[in-house]
């Protein structure tokens, strides 16, 4: 198993370093379960990416001319009720929102009343029946911190898709974590993410290739 450490200035160099380091170091296979079977994913064994700043704007990946972008602050407005809230469209077998509603709410009033000083503020994603859905939760839970006055997300993604589901999911999450951070009166702080199954399918390589400039070496 090789562990890669990414360390990032902000979520868009983030997501830049994370295509590089796919590319390079990615272990190639076709997959037999899950979502695109029978296709090829480029994935890293284990990584650790620590953001800095993932407050800088913008928040989701300016890439070169002719790139496609991966996200854009449109498609952040109608994901952030996914991660955030309850609410279910029709045909979906979950939300991140079904599970993190009523645990935002309890980290907030946990900090607000209890004091920093605690390490149970950890929400889950995902419960021991969802093994048996078509395609579990990705994301399976983020834990939070108080520490130098900041709040700070650790967050933990079982399957990740870099191209799509990165920028997405963190540029929501720090938004989440603003919104917290402003609600229990503090500053906002770093994330870390990890993830055993961070990949890119086959049908983003080049285009991955062509958005970090390793077309160009």
């Amino acid at each position: 198993m090789r562990a890669s450490t990414i360390t990032a200035r902000d979520l868009s160099e983030a997501w830049f370093l994370c295509l590089r380091e796919v590319l390079t170091h990615g272990y190639e296979y076709t997959i037999e379960r899950g979502s695109y079977a029978g296709q090829k994913r480029r994935e890293l064994d284990m990584v650790t990416v620590q953001i800095l700043n993932p407050g800088n704007r913008p928040i989701i990946p300016d890439v070169p001319p002719g790139v496609p972008p991966p996200s854009t602050m449109e498609y952040l407005d109608h994901y952030l009720p996914y991660l955030m809230t309850a609410q279910r469209a029709e045909g979906e077998q979950y939300t991140y929102g079904q599970y993190l509603e009523g645990q935002i709410a309890e980290v907030i009033r946990m900090y607000k009343e209890d004091g920093f000083n605690t390490n149970q503020a950890y929400m889950t994603v995902g419960n021991p029946e969802a093994i048996f859905l078509t395609d579990p939760p990705c994301l399976r839970g983020i834990d939070t911190r108080i520490r130098y006055g900041k709040l700070h997300f650790i967050v933990y993604f079982r399957s990740w898709d870099l191209w799509a589901g990165f920028p997405s999911n963190l540029a929501a999450m720090q938004l989440l974590k603003e919104y917290m951070a402003c609600e229990i009166g503090v500053g906002d702080g770093e994330i870390f993410a990890v993830s055993k199954g961070m990949h890119l399918y086959d049908y983003a390589w080049d285009i991955a290739r062509t958005a970090c400039g390793l077309d160009e070496i």
